[in-house]
């Protein structure tokens, strides 16, 4: 029994807590130090799924391709993302719905703060904590190159940042909103770059992404006005409380501080935006650059393929013949 118990504070999330409802009792949960350890636990497994995956998927592609040392950091980095993605969008997805968040918009703030969390919606930000420390280690493991570690650097820990502040500060559903429009996009971008590893002739996906991205960052900036503007504003409890987990909606009835937070959503997601469509720019003059010096050098093989314009007949010992063999040099005719 000592045993199972330490078990389960690794394997399962704690803190349970019953609440009663109109049918009975609901067993929901909230977080606490606990998680750390939970956390950990699952760190471990994304490192054996991931080291899995890399090793009967991703190496037996590698070896098939052929690719240079970048490309193939790159093929890894894509490779692992794209499961990793796939896996957690069907996973919240299946949770936003069966919660009734998406049906439901008005759930995302009401009764805020959301303290107690479904078993599923618990689970969910765990593993997704751990995957993303996970990611840390994995970096020395897969031995990448000193000029990408601050740019995967930056990536992991807006990741963190993200979800552990939504997760810390009761707003889970309005972040599973988020991290389903973020892993939407994200599944498109690596899915691409994987296509066109294989085939660089081939970037219809890289048009699909770009139509997806801007979709989902409309959603997102949609969500935020929603939610920050309309929702937050109008919660019943306006007090700071913070042994209740409502720590700052009482500030959303400022409209200075309501529109100065909208203001900086909307300078980021404008950031966002200018550097998107910076890359597609960039994208489409090196595409066109592309074609053309293709066009240039067909257009030059040619010319050298035209075949040069002969005389009538054909050449024997340096003297030109007519197609009956006789020469085309005037005779001269013998004096008499």
């Amino acid at each position: 029994q000592v045993t199972a118990k330490t078990a389960f504070l690794f394997i399962l999330p704690q803190y349970n807590v019953s609440v009663p409802t109109a049918d009975g009792e609901l067993v929901q949960y909230h977080y606490g130090l606990k998680d750390l350890v939970t956390i950990l636990f699952y760190i471990f497994i994304a490192i054996i799924l991931h080291a899995v995956v890399q090793e009967y998927a991703l190496d037996k592609i590698n070896r098939r391709l052929h690719l240079s040392k970048v490309k193939h950091s790159k093929f890894n980095e894509s490779g692992q993302l794209v499961a990793f993605h796939l896996s957690s969008m069907v996973w919240c997805l299946y949770v936003v719905v069966t919660e009734g968040y998406i049906s439901n918009p008005r759930s995302l703030w009401e009764n805020y703060p959301h303290v107690y969390l479904p078993f599923q919606v618990k689970f969910f930000y765990l593993c997704q904590l751990a995957y993303w420390l996970h990611a840390l280690p994995e970096l020395y493991f897969q031995k990448v190159r000193k000029e990408e570690i601050p740019r995967q650097l930056r990536c992991i820990a807006l990741y963190l940042v993200h979800i552990a502040g939504a997760y810390l500060l009761n707003l889970t559903r309005l972040g599973l909103i988020l991290l389903l429009l973020q892993y939407l996009a994200e599944f498109f971008f690596h899915m691409a770059r994987l296509v066109y590893f294989t085939d660089e002739n081939n970037e219809k996906l890289f048009n699909v992404w770009a139509v997806v991205f801007v979709v989902t960052r409309l959603f997102t900036l949609t969500l935020y006005i929603l939610v920050i503007g309309f929702g937050l504003p109008r919660v019943e409890n306006q007090a700071l409380d913070p042994e209740r987990g409502n720590f700052f909606s009482f500030l959303f009835n400022n409209i200075l501080f309501r529109m100065s937070v909208l203001l900086l959503v909307c300078l980021f997601q404008a950031s966002v935006m200018w550097r998107f469509i910076h890359f597609q720019l960039r994208r489409w003059r090196e595409y066109w650059n592309e074609q053309s010096s293709r066009k240039r050098a067909a257009a030059g093989a040619k010319q050298q393929a035209k075949p040069l314009k002969r005389d009538s007949g054909y050449h024997e010992n340096g003297v030109v013949k007519a197609e009956n063999g006789t020469s085309l040099r005037t005779k001269k005719l013998k004096s008499p």
